[in-house]
């Protein structure tokens, strides 16, 4: 007696289109390599050449142009506010003299973080509108951010109101932090891992600028003045520290090299700044000196004025992809 034939089975998902191998474990390669590759494609196809990063607290809601409350979130990336009780006075609080000291004490906090608000917002309006004065087929030194609320907002936003191209690196959180508005839609990124976060921000920036923040702002300043401190970036970037009193109250670096934890010499990778102006006097003489007027700087000008080169074309990555510093 013959078996009965099997039933006909439908077919196997392809391997690429396999959600549930995707997210395995077995797939944690594949996704790695996803979250560089995607982003190299979208860099080019955006023509990006290299960037300029803004760091701050994703904690504030700041002033608009108009008048409008202040609000504490409830945690770093989360967009639910943070308890009534935990937020700053408002002015109708403190006109009553209800206000405790505590919420008194986060008011002032409050406008204080508004002013770096306001300033991360002219900064990045006045690096935006720099860079559309320079030559070339790629963009340069675009506004990048992590994407979020507070100063992140505030550098996207100054960008976009200079009607240049502005970046987005955010992160997948369990809160239920959103893009912001102002990061140009092509260019908004949503990363599961961390590692490859700080890979595009360390690898396309000449230049990152520190508002005050807190442990994320903290984490990122320090990996990209390390990277620089050990040379293994290969480019020179410019480091801003933005808020000298707010971050001289937060960290003592000069104790570091004082106890012998640092060596004098690194205290000169960073520059502090207290207005838009000052930093950005500072942004524009760095990126001037080590990028703009580099000899590397000037062979790639040589190369796109070529009619008829006597020698192997530049590659796709070299003429139109991101600018990645190379490590050593």
């Amino acid at each position: 007696m013959n078996p009965k034939v099997p039933d006909t089975l439908e077919q196997a998902p392809l391997a690429y289109e396999n959600a549930d191998f995707l997210n395995s474990p077995e797939g944690r390669m594949l996704r790695i390599l996803a979250e560089y590759q995607e982003p190299m494609a979208r860099f080019r196809r955006e023509r990006i050449q290299d960037t300029v990063v803004f760091f701050g607290s994703a904690r504030f809601r700041a002033l608009d142009v108009a008048n409008s409350e202040l609000e504490l979130l409830a945690n770093t990336g989360s967009a639910q506010p943070a308890p009534k009780e935990e937020q700053p006075a408002s002015p109708e609080e403190i006109e009553r003299g209800e206000a405790s000291a505590q919420k008194l004490k986060l008011a002032e906090a409050a406008v204080e973080m508004a002013q770096y608000y306001e300033g991360a917002r002219q900064l990045a309006g006045m690096v935006a509108t720099w860079s559309k004065t320079l030559p070339g087929r790629r963009h340069r030194f675009v506004v990048t951010s992590g994407g979020g609320p507070g100063i992140m907002e505030a550098a996207n936003r100054g960008a976009y109101e200079a009607g240049c191209k502005t970046i987005g690196l955010n992160i997948r959180l369990p809160f239920e932090q959103h893009p912001n508005p102002y990061i140009t839609p092509a260019l908004s990124f949503d990363f599961h891992y961390f590692f490859m976060r700080k890979y595009w921000f360390a690898y396309l920036a000449k230049a990152l600028v520190v508002f005050p923040g807190g442990f994320g702002t903290l984490d990122e300043m320090f990996e990209l003045l390390t990277l620089a401190q050990t040379k293994k970036l290969a480019k020179k970037i410019t480091v801003v520290i933005y808020g000298s009193d707010y971050w001289k109250k937060v960290i003592n670096l000069e104790l570091l090299a004082e106890k012998g934890a640092i060596a004098t010499a690194d205290l000169e990778l960073f520059q502090f700044a207290d207005t838009p102006e000052e930093a950005f006097a500072l942004l524009k003489a760095g990126l001037t000196e080590n990028h703009l007027e580099s000899d590397y700087e000037r062979e790639q000008a040589r190369l796109e004025k070529e009619e008829i080169p006597d020698h192997p074309a530049p590659s796709v990555q070299e003429m139109m992809g991101p600018d990645i510093a190379k490590t050593r």
